[in-house]
């Protein structure tokens, strides 16, 4: 016997380990089904569960369980990321915690410690995704550092390396001045800060009291200058261009160059180029080959190692000794100096407030400079072009379609890859190098030996590259190498190219596109067919998630609160193509009405005996009852199959929800009690294994998005063994004879029960008064059918009587209409009904105000155009239903006369 209520927390943990025991998850090479292979977006291993991960697995796990169901041979890979510089972050703050830094420990023992930790508490996240349910074929989980993906990028790299596609280079790259590595754009969160912008008098050479005004964010930077660029259509600067300007604090001489990057309608128009510490200024100083000096250290520090030879050949303009003083000094302490002595020689012409985005580390929180360094770059265009024709050709589609754009946009705007980090936790670099620099880039310390006596002729020192690669570098090998390449698996023969890709917008460039990229170039092929872009998870104003907004959901909360089901549900149920989710807990608690009700509709079907029949052949059902549900059964599995197909979540969850909440427990179980309850015991018996069919299938369609409850279910009714729900047969729709009839007959049934049921509530009828209905204009099959239901009828929609109307309309009566047939309800006997009137007339009376005043901000120009966007979709949305709400009550209205 079924419990009273379905007990998520004692349930979901024994049956994932049933699961998980029993290998329901694995994949099987040798089975005749058709491979189905997704890839897990592989978790940061210091990583615990958000709703980001949430969202996408909840999803890819939908999609696998349907198609195992179908009998499609799946493999989920699950594996994890070593996430260089956040695991590096853990464990130094571990370390400092035990009073020591890895710089004391030295690299071997410090990569120890990390192993240790990794071994302790690096698999936290994975744990996480087994609460949710998710079936990972966990048997084959990977790491990017285990040894066989190592041995993969070492590969990689020495092949690319060979082609002439992996070369060192010196370029403006995003520095961490804390970590004091390289770090990549994802790595870079920009946050709005209230600064300055200050007005900078430079002395134009060779002149008297002529100067050109620049403005700046960035005093600081100023020593690090090589030019001054102008517009070169600025009538102000014509007749500059060409000529120099003589840097203040150092007195270096500096030329004025013309290039479109200067907006002449934007400050002075005249900007400063500092070409080793602003991206766009790099720019600037490769097109007029401009000097490139920095003049900040790793650490962010004022460092004057390149700018000496100015402090002994100055002009007036500058004070040596004082330029000798920010030696050392951090960019903040030196800016505030560097202003006070500007306006000490009266250099500096204004101060204003200003706002602007200031570029921090995500890890560590530190302000990001550019930075000229020498780094290991891949020629990410020469690798770009393949995957661009892929997409082109239809190899590999984008779901939704416009994401295409912004993959090619960003593709043919590619740039060098920076791959090297300045970390000791990652793949490190396999190059050596010689006393005289020369490289060496091998499989391994032999190899390169080899090389190095081959070049000098002799056995030679080597020291190896300390750097690691980018995370994105292993990553981007994901779905080859986690199948055994660089060896000829049969894994890699049969599951690679996966089918589809679950990610979300932000790493389509990071991720997506070096998968395609590396794919192509070593397998061949793209890594996928598909690739579904879902939206963000935002707050249930629309707003996106922040720990300063205090707005974040922790889906563990969701998890022990309302359980993973419901969770699993409420996200595919929000989850519409080209569109971010609008996600509460609120919603989830409704969703969790959807288990309960579920739980409740089998605890009726139990109580009453349904039970599944041996054989059973829905096609030869008798009763109207039995041949419509079966139809309707027919549909929602159409409709649920149609949507995962097509990649619509929500429209699975939508099927399923109003298939079981409408038709089968508000409708089919309500109109099946008498039948059960009745004498006629052939009719019961086969309404009893209709049910156990319907509820069978109930329960297969739910299993991809509701995985604990539905196998509870099934085996509860005895429909197959405990845990045996996930490999069962993905439903077929059936079709009956005589469904037509049927359906026509039942949606009738349907619609005169739901009109009378709404002229009650619109009218205030209390539930323990029946009202008569009588038929006006009624044709004789609907008085017959009315007949034939009466008793239905009477009970469901609380009528003591249906009969024709032979005269008038009763005095005082409520009118509806279902077909050629008027529904009359006398309901003077029953309430008040000038009271009713009044009471609808106030109520339409403050929806018609409220509208208005909706109405009114929508049609201010100023609310569109600078409210937020979140803000203006709720307003709108808010107008719809209080039209809704309006367009009621005036029908209500109506039906008193």
């Amino acid at each position: 016997m079924l419990s009273k209520t379905f007990q998520t927390t004692e349930t979901e943990p024994r049956l994932y380990s049933l699961w998980e025991t029993e290998g329901r998850f694995a994949a099987d090479p040798h089975s005749p089904g058709t491979p189905y292979t997704i890839m897990i977006p592989p978790p940061n291993v210091t990583g615990t569960l958000h709703m980001g991960h949430a969202l996408t697995m909840t999803l890819q796990d939908t999609l696998i369980r349907w198609r195992r169901m179908q009998g499609r041979d799946t493999l989920w890979q699950p594996g994890t990321d070593h996430a260089g510089i956040a695991t590096q972050l853990v464990v130094e703050r571990k370390l400092a915690t035990e009073g020591t830094t890895r710089q004391q420990l030295g690299r071997s023992t410090f990569l120890e410690r990390v192993w240790e930790w990794k071994a302790e508490s690096g698999n936290g996240i994975t744990r996480q995704l087994r609460r949710l349910g998710s079936s990972l074929d966990w048997s084959r989980e990977r790491f990017t550092m285990d040894e066989g993906l190592s041995r993969a990028v070492r590969e990689v790299f020495v092949t690319l390396f060979r082609e002439k596609l992996i070369y060192r280079d010196r370029r403006l790259v995003n520095w961490d001045p804390h970590f004091r590595t390289a770090i990549s754009d994802l790595e870079v969160e920009n946050k709005e800060a209230r600064g300055h912008l200050w007005h900078i008098r430079y002395p134009v050479a060779d002149t008297q009291d002529q100067f050109i005004t620049v403005a700046t964010t960035r005093p600081e930077t100023m020593l690090g200058d090589t030019a001054v660029a102008v517009h070169p259509d600025d009538e102000r600067y014509t007749a500059l261009i060409g000529k120099s300007v003589i840097l203040p604090l150092t007195g270096r001489r500096i030329p004025i160059v013309a290039d479109t990057y200067s907006d002449p309608e934007k400050g002075t128009g005249a900007v400063k180029i500092t070409p080793a510490h602003d991206f766009n200024d790099f720019e600037v100083g490769k097109r007029h080959n401009l000097p490139m000096i920095s003049v900040l250290d790793e650490g962010a520090a004022i460092t004057l190692a390149e700018i000496t030879d100015d402090l002994h050949n100055v002009e007036a303009v500058a004070d040596p000794a004082f330029t000798r003083t920010l030696e050392g000094r951090s960019r903040e302490d030196a800016r505030k100096a560097i202003v006070a002595e500007l306006d000490r020689l009266g250099f500096l012409v204004e101060v204003e407030a200003h706002t602007n985005q200031v570029p921090h580390a995500e890890r560590g929180g530190a302000i990001v400079e550019p930075r000229l360094t020498t780094q290991w770059y891949c020629d990410a265009a020469t690798l770009a072009g393949p995957a661009i024709a892929a997409v082109e050709k239809g190899d590999v589609a984008f779901v939704p379609k416009q994401w295409e754009n912004t993959f090619f946009a960003w593709m043919r705007d590619i740039q060098p890859w920076c791959i090297s980090r300045q970390l000791w936790w990652g793949h490190q670099i396999p190059a050596w190098y010689g006393p005289d620099g020369t490289v060496f880039v091998a499989f391994d310390d032999a190899e390169a030996q080899a090389q190095a006596t081959a070049h000098y002729g002799e056995t030679t020192e080597l020291t190896r590259d300390e750097d690691v690669l980018d995370t994105w570098f292993s990553s981007a090998l994901w779905p080859f190498s986690t199948l055994g390449w660089p060896d000829k698996t049969p894994e890699l023969d049969r599951y690679y190219p996966t089918d589809v890709l679950v990610t979300g917008f932000d790493i389509i460039f990071f991720w997506v596109a070096r998968m395609m990229m590396m794919g192509l170039h070593f397998m061949k092929d793209v890594p996928f067919r598909t690739v579904f872009i879902h939206g963000l998870v935002r707050d249930e104003r629309g707003q996106k998630m922040s720990k300063s907004k205090g707005n974040g959901i922790d889906p563990l909360d969701l998890l022990d609160q309302y359980g993973a089901d419901a969770s699993r549900f409420t996200i595919c149920a929000l989850t519409g193509v080209g569109r971010d989710l609008k996600f509460g807990p609120k919603r989830v608690e409704d969703h969790r009405a959807f288990v309960t009700k579920l739980w409740n509709a089998s605890r009726f079907c139990e109580m009453n005996e349904v039970k599944p029949v041996a054989d059973f052949d829905p096609s030869k059902a008798e009763n109207p009852l039995s041949r419509w549900i079966i139809h309707e059964t027919a549909t929602a599995v159409t409709e649920a199959t149609g949507a995962l197909e097509a990649f619509r979540f929500d429209e699975y969850a939508g099927a399923c929800y109003r298939f079981v909440w409408n038709r089968f427990c508000d409708w089919y179980l309500e109109l099946s009690k008498p039948i059960f309850s009745g004498e006629d015991a052939k009719a019961a018996a086969e309404l009893r294994a209709v049910t156990a069919w319907v509820l069978d299938t109930i329960l297969r369609l739910l299993q991809p998005v509701m995985p604990f409850v539905t196998d509870t279910l099934w085996h509860e009714f005895g429909f197959g063994p405990e845990g045996g729900l996930m490999t069962a047969a993905w439903p077929e729709p059936v079709s009956v004879p005589g469904a037509e009839e049927a359906v026509a007959e039942i949606d009738w049934l349907t619609r005169f029960i739901s009109e009378i049921r709404t002229v009650r509530a619109e009218m205030n009828v209390p539930p323990s008064r029946l009202a008569p209905v009588l038929l006006k204009d009624a044709a004789p099959t609907t008085v017959e059918r009315a007949t034939r239901w009466a008793e239905t009828i009477g009970r469901m929609a609380r009528v003591s009587n249906i009969e024709a109307l032979t005269g008038d309309v009763p005095h005082g009566s409520a009118q509806t209409v279902v077909d050629e047939a008027t529904l009359v309800l006398p309901l003077a006997d029953l309430i008040d009904l000038n009271a009713e009137r009044a009471r609808l007339a106030k109520e339409l009376d403050k929806a018609e105000a409220e509208i208005a005043k909706t109405a009114k901000k929508l049609g201010n120009p100023d609310f569109i155009a600078r409210g937020k966007p979140e803000v203006v979709e709720e307003t709108r949305e808010r107008l719809t239903t209080q039209t809704g709400e309006r367009d009621r009550l005036k029908a209500a209205l109506a039906r008193l006369g």
